[in-house]
């Protein structure tokens, strides 16, 4: 169990609650301090956070980060990006924030003044399951600020204070320091109400996602285009939108992705589509709609293939051995230099049983979808195509019956392919 431990309040007094119950409990808990830079108290911090994980017996991890905010992004979301960035990427099976009562009704009233649906309005979950096993606890989110208060002053804890927390620059800040007080005057129980109003959004997500998985189905798999074309527009939204959080991909704003679904359902059938969605892409070949994350480059020269996995773009080249197919192992003895690259220009091939074509040609034949079509891999020997993904063995490197072989594959996420079937 990895505690994210800011040195604050709210995640000292959480401190101090596991290591009292992780014995009787049975889990092992470790901390992890991150260490921003941005506040010249940035050092007393994490001294404060080791000097009291030293006293409680709690390993910790100190990880210093350096915030630069992306196009479009202020300093308060960059520094939660790292900050995130940095706790993920430390092992731990459960993860456990302070998250509390007050902060739960503040990230509903940010989110619905940012005009988030359901899901966005939800909020957060005390508990967040993960599907490999463990996920995400935050104990404390019944609990309002004035109650963990008392609670660290009856154990005598000490804590830091963020100065930035008070800055009313940053959005969250201005809500907590201005808007929710003057809520709290008016309506007393204003954030007990919106924490309410956040696990009535929940239940409403919910069903939203079971109708998502009905019409999944009933698009099949993959998704059928002519089913999605003849969706209603908030189911077929909804369905997309589900995806994307299943494929733990980023949502686009509503204008992007109502444009994605005007083109999928008004453009000729047979048109391929590949209509960028933020941090993914709706894509659109033939009979099948599938959704993927963005790509990475490719290479811009080949990369040299000595036997083993080779990564390549989104996936990794891998070659096993077989007796009688494949590529000739005796072939590529002989050979002076083996490399994984893209298509090029003039490209052009024999494959077994079949006259010498482009391969552009050949892509298109065997129903590669357009994007693959220029970032499959294709294993070059000595100048000569000798393998592509997808489309087979050339004739000239074929393995003849009985004789030693490697079978080429590229192995790829399942989320960039319509079936997440490896191309061999």
């Amino acid at each position: 169990m990895q505690l994210a431990l800011s040195g604050g309040l709210d995640s000292m007094l959480l401190l101090a609650v596991l290591a009292g119950l992780r014995e009787r409990a049975g889990f092992v808990l470790r901390a992890h301090h991150v260490h921003h830079g941005l506040s010249p108290h940035a050092d007393d911090w994490a001294a404060l956070c080791t000097a009291r994980c030293d006293a409680l017996a709690v390993p910790l991890t100190v990880t210093r980060v350096s915030v630069q905010p992306e196009a479009g992004e202020g300093w308060e979301a960059a520094a939660r990006r790292v900050r995130h960035g940095a706790l993920a990427a430390e092992a731990a099976d459960w993860r456990v924030s302070a998250h509390h009562l007050d902060d739960q009704a503040e990230t509903v009233m940010f989110r619905l003044l940012r005009g988030a649906g359901v899901h966005g309005a939800a909020a957060m979950r005390a508990i967040e399951p993960a599907p490999s096993g463990g996920g995400r606890l935050r104990p404390l989110l019944a609990f309002s600020r004035a109650q963990i208060l008392a609670a660290a002053q009856i154990e005598g804890l000490s804590w830091v204070d963020d100065e930035s927390n008070a800055d009313p620059r940053f959005s969250r800040n201005y809500l907590r320091h201005t808007v929710m007080p003057a809520m709290s005057a008016r309506w007393p129980s204003a954030a007990l109400t919106l924490a309410r109003a956040a696990a009535n959004f929940d239940e409403a997500a919910g069903l939203l996602d079971e109708l998502a998985v009905q019409d999944a189905a009933s698009c099949g798999a993959p998704w059928s285009r002519e089913v999605m074309r003849g969706m209603r527009a908030p189911r077929l939204a909804n369905l997309l939108r589900w995806r994307l959080r299943a494929l733990d991909l980023p949502l686009p704003d509503q204008a992007r992705l109502h444009e994605a679904m005007r083109q999928l359902q008004s453009c000729a059938h047979d048109r391929p589509l590949m209509l960028p969605l933020g941090g993914a892409f709706l894509h659109a070949y033939r009979e099948v709609v599938w959704l993927s994350p963005t790509y990475p480059e490719l290479p811009e020269d080949g990369v040299p293939w000595q036997g083993a996995a080779t990564p390549w773009g989104e996936g990794v080249v891998e070659a096993g051995p077989v007796v009688g197919a494949g590529v000739s192992q005796a072939r590529l003895a002989q050979a002076t230099r083996c490399e994984i690259m893209a298509r090029w220009p003039g490209c052009r091939v024999a494959l077994v049983g079949r006259p010498r074509k482009d391969v552009r040609s050949l892509s298109q034949g065997a129903g590669l979808a357009p994007v693959d079509r220029d970032r499959v891999p294709i294993l070059r020997v000595d100048g000569e195509v000798a393998w592509i993904a997808g489309l087979g063995v050339a004739h000239g490197f074929a393995c003849r019956a009985g004789e030693p072989g490697l079978q080429f594959g590229w192995r790829r996420p399942a989320a960039y392919s319509a079936d997440g079937v490896a191309l061999l």
